[in-house]
């Protein structure tokens, strides 16, 4: 069922080439920056502009008074060795300043585009920025209630995290409104993706733009049959045969897979894994134009929850993907969650 979700980012989650992201993470050019002023060696205070000191001239960075001929006062030794050997660090230092300026220039102009684009999109508030990921991600163990076994891949309907995030997904591909990849584009979220090649085949060209944006998409089955109404040969020939398609036309191979309807059995969990699935993510939340169907009788989200939806329009509902996507952000924003990429916790 769909995909197209600040990139799947892991190296071995993906054995084909990462793709080109522009939908990218802001923190990484404010992490290289930190990583350079952190290397340069400089004490803190170096960092800090002192033109008081450049007008002394060169006597006084050596420790001596310029005024006078006396000897260099206590610290002086400290002093020559910092200054002296430090001129490129000072360089460096500068240029880090100049970067985390310009760092800091850009997240406003951004955040700037982000009101914009809420407004523009009818939405109640701007959408909350996800945290960052753990660095390492969560261990995930089965669901209660589902299936498992050894080597068997873990069945879930929702990520183990204390973050108020939740992940949005979409399944099989039929519908392909550019007018989603924009909206998603301007708010700069990400999504999850899971196709079946039935309906996706006719314009796989649409996913490869998704990819570009950084939302990712997994195995669906070829032909969307219920996978506990064949035999496990059939299912593997379905499961393996979609990894085959995903990986020639988006040059990735997924593990991640969603069976049809949500079914699936001891069968479907041994091809799964015979075919490199790793996880195997159900949901908690179904998302429509119109409503949103909770998984509990509290009709909250949870953190880690994983939301379901489909590549649709309005020849089958009564409303658009945008409608969609903005019932969504208005209920998510009301209860103070975010939208982060599944494919950074899983």
């Amino acid at each position: 069922m769909g995909i197209i979700g600040q990139v799947g980012q892991n190296d071995k989650r993906y054995t084909g080439r990462r793709a080109p992201v522009r939908v990218r993470r802001s923190l990484a050019i404010g992490g290289a920056t930190i990583l350079a002023v952190a290397c340069s060696g400089l004490p803190v205070r170096l960092l800090a502009h002192d033109p008081a000191r450049q007008d002394h001239g060169q006597d006084q960075a050596y420790g001596m008074d310029a005024t006078t001929d006396s000897a260099p006062g206590p610290g002086a030794a400290e002093r020559v060795t910092a200054l002296a050997l430090g001129a490129p660090q000072r360089d460096q230092a500068r240029t880090a300043a100049h970067a985390l300026e310009a760092y800091a220039e850009k997240l406003e102009r951004a955040e700037t585009r982000r009101v914009a684009a809420a407004k523009t999109w009818g939405l109640r508030k701007v959408p909350l920025r996800a945290p960052e990921p753990p660095a390492t991600p969560p261990r995930l163990a089965p669901e209660p209630g589902h299936l498992t076994g050894e080597g068997l891949p873990p069945v879930i309907v929702r990520v183990p995290t204390d973050q108020k995030v939740v992940f949005l997904t979409i399944d099989d591909g039929a519908d392909k409104d550019p007018e989603l990849l924009r909206m998603l584009r301007e708010l700069d979220l990400p999504v999850s993706g899971f196709l079946s090649d039935e309906v996706a085949r006719e314009d796989y060209g649409f996913f490869r733009d998704a990819l570009e944006d950084g939302h990712h998409s997994h195995n669906h089955t070829i032909n969307h049959r219920e996978m506990t109404r064949l035999t496990y040969a059939e299912q593997r020939a379905e499961i393996c045969g979609q990894q085959a398609n995903l990986t020639r036309e988006l040059d990735e191979r997924p593990t991640l897979f969603r069976p049809p309807y949500g079914a699936y059995n001891r069968d479907t969990l041994r091809a799964a894994a015979d075919c490199g699935i790793e996880v195997v993510p159900l949901w908690a939340e179904e998302v429509f134009p119109d409503r949103i169907d909770y998984g509990r009788a509290d009709r909250r989200f949870h953190p880690g929850d994983i939301v379901l939806t489909h590549f649709r329009g309005e020849r089958e509902w009564d409303g658009s993907m945008t409608d969609m996507l903005r019932r969504l952000l208005d209920a998510v924003s009301e209860q103070g969650f975010a939208i982060a990429r599944l494919e950074d916790y899983v």
